[in-house]
């Protein structure tokens, strides 16, 4: 009969490295020996100086702090959480511990037994090399580490939270009010007609004296308790709770919590004995601190301006850094950022059209282009963008065209009130380059793919990165059959843009050091754009190109899918998606921190741990550049 503990251990063991480079056999020797610690937040596995443990330690669930304490100072150095192994000088130089590790959270851990270990491993020089490279570099993945991946946190002040926290609340200043001789059915129909969530009742000085809410209305009129005809003051609640003008948001909180209400009267003097001025709620609350993509989404969806879009948009980069402060997963933070963003464009064009004489013409598609097409917008960047429109009869389509472009400036305008910048190049739909009809686009991209020139493979660096931003998806969808039938026959199309992809080889010099700006106003600095990302995204576009992947865009999603399709290469094409998760993240919080697109880095200001992290992204961009020159027959390219 199995060992289901042994057996549960061994499966989860199996899916982190350097178990996962053991056999089954040897994995379950080492998982039936295992000692399962549970830890409370606070409690220590162990401290600088103690004397080694016979045991390593892999965390199951939880997470698990590692400092550097010195006299005067307690430094966190890295966060180990699911997966995540610690304690490897135990195991590594059988020395006392240099750091101490405290539980963050409840915890659980597997106590791996290094003798059992070392047994079980011998001759497996593979393993023994992971283990020695991770207690040096303090990672368990050598390209991204991203699970852990704490080496930047020095670079961002753990305050957007706390800044939130202690701003002013923002409340309604027109609460919808009745007087205690309403009745329920009139107070219902005010709020009916405001579209609101509650009503509050006032005496003849206009002091708040109760409040009603769509939940009272649900357990008190709905259960037949009492008649729609009942005075609001056989339903409301009473006392209300009040505060000031200049209340915080985390003061406000407070109150909700103590009290049980989503519901604040903000009156003149703070008291009920005073002026009504105000309604704060719950859902204000969160729109301020910003902290939830539903309650930002529908902010946007609510947007009646260009700065109620503004501001939900902010709020994102609040959202953006809380996120990384709390080292959530890339993936999941690009995919929530991408979301507001589309929303965001969205609206400003639903604003836009309503500010058109006319509806549109013929159906059309506004697609995001280069970043934005790919879905990696986490910081406000220049706009890039382009439109569709349904083919017309010939002596339309000029009226056709201006229409559209006209409708295209409204919104470029909207989202550069908004924060994102004009396109220095002018790639956006407000061109009369870039806003044609289905058939014209087909040519176009023709054009580039059969006659392909310098010009056309930098336009098709950027326009082939497309997405459906709003309206028409056939068009778009008709606008990717074109262009893939015609890159079944297009072999020289592709080596041009294989030779492109290696425009920019591996950022290290013959001593591997940075190779940093020569010249111009970023002089010593690091392009982590040009020299880091771009590579690895350009490297991508032509595989998924190549090997005909439709509606694939973001760039790690593409390396995640040529892993599927080529498990011969499997392993370069996660090194790639890791790597190029680990630069965009450090190129969002460097652009963060500085107020930037994070593009520039001063490399003087890193440690060379960071430094050494940075170089190790690195080697992917040269291995799948090498793979290119041989798929594509560039020998000479790099």
């Amino acid at each position: 009969m199995a060992n289901s503990i042994a057996d549960r251990v061994s499966f989860f063991l199996s899916g982190y490295p350097p178990f996962n480079m053991l056999g089954k056999k040897s994995l379950l020797e080492i998982a039936s020996q295992v000692d399962i610690i549970y830890l409370e937040k606070g409690d220590t596995v162990f401290k600088k100086d103690d004397a080694y443990h016979k045991h390593f330690y892999i965390v199951r669930d939880g997470a698990v702090n590692l400092y550097h304490i010195t006299e005067t100072n307690k430094n966190i150095v890295g966060i180990n959480d699911t997966g995540d192994i610690f304690g490897l000088r135990a195991l590594i130089t059988k020395e006392n511990y240099k750091l101490s590790s405290v539980a963050n959270e409840e915890s659980i851990l597997y106590a791996i037994p290094i003798e059992v270990f070392e047994t079980v491993t011998q001759k497996q020089v593979k393993i023994h090399k992971y283990l020695v490279t991770s207690f040096a570099s303090n990672t368990y993945d050598p390209y991204t580490a991203e699970e852990n991946d704490e080496i930047f946190v020095d670079y961002l002040p753990n305050s957007s939270q706390d800044i939130a926290n202690f701003q002013t609340a923002d409340y309604t200043k027109t609460p919808i009010t009745c007087t205690t001789d309403s009745h329920l059915k009139e107070a219902a129909t005010l709020m009916c007609t405001h579209s609101i969530s509650c009503i509050i009742v006032v005496d003849e000085h206009k002091h708040p004296v109760g409040i009603i809410t769509n939940s009272d209305i649900k357990k008190k009129i709905a259960t037949g308790l009492f008649p729609i005809t009942t005075p609001v003051t056989n339903v409301m609640s009473s006392p209300v709770f009040t505060d000031n003008r200049n209340t915080t948001v985390a003061n406000a909180q407070l109150q909700m919590i103590q009290h049980n209400i989503s519901h604040l009267c903000i009156t003149k003097d703070g008291t009920p004995n005073s002026k009504l001025v105000g309604i704060l709620t719950h859902h204000d609350i969160l729109v301020t601190l910003g902290n939830s993509p539903s309650v930002l989404l529908k902010e946007v969806k609510r947007a009646k301006r260009n700065k109620n879009l503004r501001s939900a948009r902010l709020k994102s980069n609040t959202l953006l850094k809380s996120y990384l402060e709390q080292n959530i997963p890339l993936s999941h933070i690009i995919k929530v950022i991408s979301k507001i963003n589309d929303a965001v464009v969205v609206r400003a064009i639903e604003l836009s059209i309503k500010k058109m004489e006319t509806p549109p013409p013929v159906a059309f598609s506004w697609i995001a282009i280069g970043s934005q097409g790919r879905k990696e917008q986490l910081l406000f960047t220049d706009q890039d963008n382009a439109l569709i429109f349904d083919d017309v009869p010939k002596e339309d389509y000029k009226k056709t065209q201006e229409y559209f472009l006209q409708l295209a400036k409204l919104v470029t305008k909207s989202l550069n009130i908004i924060g994102f910048e004009y396109c220095k190049a002018d790639m956006m739909a407000s061109n009369i380059e870039w806003c044609k009809s289905i058939s014209e686009w087909k040519t176009q991209f023709n054009n580039w793919i059969i006659s392909a020139d310098e010009k056309g493979i930098l336009l098709s660096s950027i326009f082939f990165d497309y997405s459906l931003s709003f309206g028409n998806k056939p068009l778009v969808d008709d606008l990717t059959d074109s262009i893939y039938k015609t890159l079944e026959h297009s072999s020289l199309f592709f080596n041009l843009l294989a030779k492109d992809a290696l425009k920019s080889p591996p950022p290290l010099g013959f001593f591997k050091q940075f190779l940093v700006e020569q010249n111009g106003e970023h002089k010593d600095l690091f392009n982590i754009k040009r020299k880091g990302l771009m590579p690895l995204i350009d490297a991508a576009r032509l595989l998924v190109l190549s090997k005909q992947i439709k509606n694939i865009n973001s760039t790690y999603d593409r390396y995640d899918k040529l892993a599927q399709i080529d498990p011969n290469n499997k392993e370069l094409y996660h090194s790639c998606a890791y790597a190029f998760k680990a630069l965009l993240k450090f190129k969002t919080k460097q652009g963060l921190l500085h107020n930037n697109d994070g593009k520039f880095i001063e490399l003087s200001s890193l440690t060379k741990e960071e430094q050494l992290k940075l170089k190790r992204c690195f080697k992917p961009i040269k291995e799948i550049q090498e793979s290119l020159k041989l798929r594509f027959n560039l020998s000479n390219a790099l």
